[in-house]
């Protein structure tokens, strides 16, 4: 089966008595326009045009008998709360200068775990605690061309 959208999300999806199936994908696989996921019904195909991507509880195949969704794993992150802007203006330029992805959650900073980025948050007196958090939406690098002058 090839589907180019979704049925909904399972937090508005009425399944009733059907059966649900969650099937785990990664956070990275939600960035994916191509997606195979292997499902008790045999393997359902997923294939997005534009900016649609998947999100954790999205039913990706839905009959008479069973719902499947897709439950996104949590990633190994990192949660910084910079306590003024100027410790996350310091913290977030840090972060651009390694290239690392980092999504801005309210009042915290999240980018994926690697064991030396600890002492980089310590450095500029930013509190961070590592989480396994299941993200809304995947890690994406920018692909812009750019130079270090």
């Amino acid at each position: 089966m090839l589907y180019d959208t979704t049925f909904g999300n399972l937090a508005d999806f009425a399944v009733g008595t059907r059966r649900l199936e969650r099937v785990a994908i990664a956070s990275d696989d939600c960035a994916k326009r191509l997606l195979r996921l292997a499902t008790s019904i045999g393997d359902i195909g997923l294939r997005f045009d534009g900016a649609r991507r998947l999100r954790d509880g999205d039913v990706v195949h839905a009959d008479e008998r069973v719902v499947i969704a897709v439950a996104v794993a949590p990633d190994d992150v990192l949660v910084a709360r910079p306590a003024t802007i100027a410790a996350a203006l310091a913290i977030g330029h840090a972060l651009g200068n390694r290239h690392l992805p980092m999504h801005v959650d309210g009042d915290t900073l999240v980018v994926r775990y690697d064991p030396l980025l600890p002492a980089l948050f310590a450095e500029h007196g930013v509190a961070v605690t590592r989480e396994a958090r299941v993200l809304t939406q995947p890690f994406r690098h920018a692909h812009a061309p750019h130079g270090h002058a």
